[in-house]
C-alpha cells in the first residue's frame, strides 16, 4: 500500500505534500488537527526543519488512520442526526452521527484571537464549526 509505505518527510515541501493527502482525507480521521499539529507546525515560515519524536509519532499516526480510518455510513436524510460538540484550550470538534454511527468528524486547532475566550465561548463556537 502506498501510505503505509510512504518515506520519512525530508523537507516542509515532503511534509507539505503529505498533510495535502491526509488533509483530503481529514474527515475519516478523528483528531485529524490534533494527529497533524507537529507536522503542520514544520511548515510555519520561521520554522527550522527540526524532525523529533513528535514528529514522527504523528507521521505514523496519522498514515495509520488513513489505512485503518473506520467505516462513516453514508446520511440517511429521512433519519435524525445527533451532533457532539466539543471544545478545549487547542481546539474544536464535532462528531455527525445516526443510528449510533458516526457520519463524519470535524477538528480544527484554535485561531490565534481565539485561544483568550472564555471555555463557553469556546463551547459555542465548538457548535457553531460543528453545525457548518
Amino acid at each position: 500500500d502506498a501510505v503505509s509505505q510512504w518515506g520519512t518527510p525530508e523537507s516542509v515541501s515532503e511534509i507539505r505534500s503529505f498533510l495535502g493527502l491526509t488533509g483530503y482525507y481529514r474527515r475519516f480521521i478523528e483528531g485529524f488537527s490534533k494527529l497533524a499539529l507537529p507536522l503542520t507546525q514544520l511548515t510555519r515560515k520561521d520554522q527550522d526543519f527540526v524532525w523529533n519524536g513528535n514528529c514522527e509519532k504523528s507521521f505514523q499516526e496519522l498514515k495509520w488512520g488513513l489505512t485503518t480510518a473506520p467505516v462513516l455510513i453514508l446520511p440517511d436524510a429521512k433519519e435524525s442526526f445527533v451532533v457532539y460538540c466539543d471544545a478545549s484550550k487547542m481546539g474544536l470538534g464535532g462528531v455527525l452521527m445516526q443510528k449510533g454511527q458516526v457520519v463524519a468528524y470535524t477538528l480544527r486547532q484554535l485561531k490565534i484571537h481565539e485561544r483568550n475566550y472564555p471555555t463557553h465561548d469556546l463551547e459555542l463556537a465548538a457548535v457553531v464549526f460543528a453545525l457548518k
